[in-house]
């Protein structure tokens, strides 16, 4: 039962996102380059652990590990109780540290749905598995998770071209093929699926995002930047996400994210840093000449 408040009793914090992922003490990944990106947009975030990590595991040490279901389930659970969620406008939900979690985490976003059925919150799933170069780096009965307890609670997906073919068991190798593998997502509350590393071979050195919804499929092409730090896809899935709950249409939306972790990379380049850095919004960074061709994101309809 959520905690009663007297009319002269101070209320609760107003949540408009919950983001649920992985939290590190040293680098930009998960929720530390989540929340600020929310929060760049006037968002009012709470971040959920799924993992508390030293660091991400391809340094040379690494302390830590997933959240006891125990404390996972209960941290959902008590927000739910401080009365905090009158106002959710978004569950945004990134890496998780097991199956156990994607069952606990769905049953908790299908309770808030139910309880607000005329302003029910937007669900954006980053359904994090692995990538092309690692092969996949999750407990390997997420996937089956994801399908089962997250994918038909989702109103937008995020997933990269390895997690998309994971998830749907489809080539992904061209650009039609991975369109039509993304199409196959779009059902029950499914609105949309934003495709990052998109057929990078047919994208003729750049980098694409592949923007699939009920009527229409977007590609994204935008200059690749010389940089690798981990965190970009949690960037883009936040950023994204920030701007679609400010009302910006979803293909301006990606491509503003796209801008987005265009200026982070150089940034990050420029300053020689091994972990992801964030630049000011709106503000300039040293590695910008103002040169509109730096954040050029075509978009075209396919």
């Amino acid at each position: 039962m959520t905690e009663s408040v007297s009319a002269t009793s101070p209320g609760p914090l107003q949540i408009d996102v919950v983001s649920v992922q992985s939290q590190v003490v040293y680098g930009r990944v998960g929720n530390n380059v989540a929340i600020p990106a929310l929060e760049a947009l006037g968002l009012t975030v709470a971040a959920v652990p799924t993992v508390v990590l030293s660091n991400t595991p391809h340094y040379a040490t690494v302390h830590g590990g997933a959240l006891p279901i125990e404390w996972f389930d209960g941290y959902l659970r008590d927000l739910s109780e401080r009365g905090a969620l009158h106002a959710l406008q978004a569950v945004l939900s990134g890496y998780l540290g097991s199956p156990a979690q994607a069952i606990a985490l769905g049953r908790w976003i299908r309770a808030r749905l139910v309880e607000r059925p005329d302003a029910r919150p937007r669900i954006v799933i980053d359904p994090v598995l692995g990538d092309h170069d690692s092969g996949l780096y999750v407990d390997a009965g997420l996937v089956q998770a994801y399908r089962e307890h997250l994918l038909p609670l989702a109103d937008g997906l995020t997933p990269n071209s390895f997690e998309l073919a994971s998830l749907t068991g489809r080539p992904v190798d061209d650009l039609d093929g991975l369109i039509d593998a993304a199409r196959t997502l779009l059902s029950g509350r499914t609105q949309w699926v934003a495709v990052t590393s998109a057929a990078p071979h047919a994208a003729g050195g750049d980098m694409q995002v592949v923007l699939a919804t009920r009527t229409r499929t977007h590609v994204l092409t935008h200059p690749r930047v010389d940089a690798t730090p981990k965190g970009t896809g949690d960037l883009f899935c936040a950023s994204l996400t920030a701007h679609w709950l400010r009302g910006t249409a979803l293909p301006e939306a990606a491509a503003e994210a796209c801008r987005y972790v265009m200026r982070a990379l150089r940034l990050t380049r420029e300053a020689r840093c091994a972990e992801l850095l964030l630049p000011a919004r709106g503000g300039r960074d040293a590695s910008d000449d103002r040169s509109p061709s730096l954040d050029a994101v075509r978009i075209r309809e396919c």
